[in-house]
């Protein structure tokens, strides 16, 4: 199960710094896990959890396989890209395959550094933006409402509820706000997705400060996080400048100058974790001799459907799930040990697999 985030940003903001130091990031992973594939404007990188390493060392796995997520570094956005600008068609085509978007913002002045519209003011920038996407689902939408007029005239069912959908969400736009403000009913999700509106996606504002910075932001990434908190957005700071010289350091040189800057961990992670948590994805884990390995779902999962992630047969097959509670697996030294306690649960096919859980899946071939 792939999950994909698209950076976004205008000219000069930071945005190629960052994908690169992704990029680096990734490359250095590709020794060590599997699936590693790296294209000119593809990252997939690992989500960061120490959980992970922890489950692996009481189970002694020769080998640990953290969950990913791909960062596609999508070109062209400028003012105006919406009517064919820049590398305008070209943008909204990689934005569509997206499941949520990165909007790097600039929130550092440099005089080395031309901003494109001649300011720094990243609330100006983040509306430059949405307004081309706004603009740009606006006449998807009406070509597509052209369209599907025969078939809602012969009473097609789908017709007639995309079509219910495209004026709630034509209504918002027109107003100036984007489709992702529109109140989807659970029977409407997938018709919904399958309309694959830019404004629809959700937002992980990214605050691309100077390095002094880094660790604590300024005036104009707190104005950014106002921002953020009004949409219901959600926002991270970082310093790409400072995120492409760890992506060059081994471990050590990279903690040691992590710990000079005042940094905790790298701003990478923070990102990861950040669009993990926006597209409402929660980790699970299958642990044992061979191998740890984290798996992503959706939060809301049931069991049956967590299996299919591992192999559609053990979802066809389910017929249980042994479950231990992350905090007994380690409280209790491992599987023996909760199994002993009492703390290691069969489940079936109605229940909401958790954050954390350690799962073993038993199932028909």
């Amino acid at each position: 199960m792939g999950f994909k985030m698209g950076i976004v940003g205008l000219p000069n903001v930071g945005k190629s710094t960052l994908f690169n130091a992704l990029t680096k990031t990734a490359a250095a992973q590709a020794a060590n896990f599997p699936f590693c594939t790296i294209e000119p404007n593809v990252g997939d990188v690992a989500v960061p959890d120490a959980r992970l390493d922890r489950l692996a060392a009481i189970a002694t796995s020769k080998q640990i396989i953290p969950t990913r997520m791909t960062f596609v570094d999508i070109a062209g956005l400028v003012k105006g890209a919406s009517k064919g600008e820049g590398l305008g068609n070209q943008f909204l085509a990689n934005i569509r395959e997206t499941d949520a978007i990165a909007h790097v913002l600039r929130c550092f002045e440099d005089g080395d550094v031309t901003h494109v519209e001649g300011r720094v003011d990243p609330i100006a920038d983040a509306e430059t933006i949405e307004t081309e996407l706004m603009l740009a689902d606006l006449e998807s939408i009406e070509k597509r409402l052209q369209n599907i007029t025969r078939k809602i005239r012969g009473g097609d069912k789908e017709a007639v509820q995309q079509e219910r959908l495209m004026q709630a969400a034509k209504i918002l736009l027109e107003e100036g706000k984007p489709a992702r403000m529109v109140e989807v009913s659970e029977e409407d999700q997938k018709a919904w997705r399958m309309l694959q509106l830019l404004t629809s996606k959700p937002i992980l504002y990214v605050c691309n400060v100077e390095e002094a910075s880094a660790a604590q932001g300024n005036a104009q990434s707190a104005r950014v996080a106002e921002m953020a908190a009004a949409q219901g957005a959600a926002h991270v700071v970082i310093s790409a400048q400072i995120e492409e010289e760890i992506a060059q350091l081994d471990p050590e040189e990279a903690a040691l100058f992590l710990s000079e800057m005042g940094l905790e961990e790298p701003g990478l992670d923070r990102l990861i974790r950040a669009g993990y948590a926006l597209l409402g994805l929660q980790t699970y884990f299958t642990v044992g001799p061979k191998e740890a390995r984290a798996w992503t779902i959706r939060k809301g999962t049931l069991a049956p459907q967590a299996a299919g992630v591992i192999h559609g047969d053990f979802e066809r097959g389910f017929i249980r799930a042994e479950t231990i509670a992350y905090a007994d697996y380690i409280a209790l030294n491992g599987e023996n040990g909760a199994k002993d306690a009492g703390k290691m649960r069969v489940e079936g096919k109605t229940y909401e697999v958790k954050d954390g859980d350690v799962l073993h899946f038993l199932f028909n071939a």
